[in-house]
């Protein structure tokens, strides 16, 4: 048996670290919380993704008594973006949350889901996704899905 050690880069910034379109982008994404239905979970998340044509998209997520249903507000962001511009790569994502307290103190990672669809957004664009994930106290800013997925799965492996 042989152990392997996979390793993800993860920068931990303040927000004064960040660029003015970063800072930008994660303001999208705090507002994008505000426009979340939902009633059930009471969890409230907002994506903002931006183009490489500078064009920025939000979604949010949308609950539904059949939970089955139901989509996040990463994956709403990213599918309003590769439908309403399919050929322009989507060069980043901000995600932010909030519950019945407020916005989160620490970041909210997406789901396994949101994880997979930022996988296939990468390979549609051939464009490495970067990642902000917001907090109140911190973000982790991500360069490529693979830091924050490194045991992706992918069509090489079907």
């Amino acid at each position: 048996m042989e152990k392997k050690i996979i390793k993800s880069v993860v920068t931990v910034c303040q927000r004064q670290a960040l660029t003015d379109e970063e800072k930008q982008l994660i303001d999208m994404a705090v507002e994008a919380t505000t426009h979340s239905y939902a009633p059930y979970s009471k969890f409230n998340v907002g994506a903002a993704v931006r183009l490489k044509n500078g064009k920025t998209l939000i979604g949010c997520n949308q609950e539904n008594a059949a939970f089955g249903i139901c989509i996040c507000g990463e994956r709403t962001a990213l599918f309003a973006a590769g439908a309403q511009y399919p050929d322009i790569p989507i060069e980043s994502i901000a995600i932010a949350a909030r519950n019945s307290n407020g916005l989160l103190h620490e970041p909210v990672t997406p789901c396994g889901s949101c994880r997979q669809a930022m996988i296939e957004t990468e390979k549609r664009s051939r464009c490495k996704l970067n990642i902000l994930l917001y907090g109140t106290a911190f973000i982790y800013k991500i360069e490529g899905v693979n830091n924050l997925m490194p045991l992706s799965f992918t069509e090489e492996q079907m």
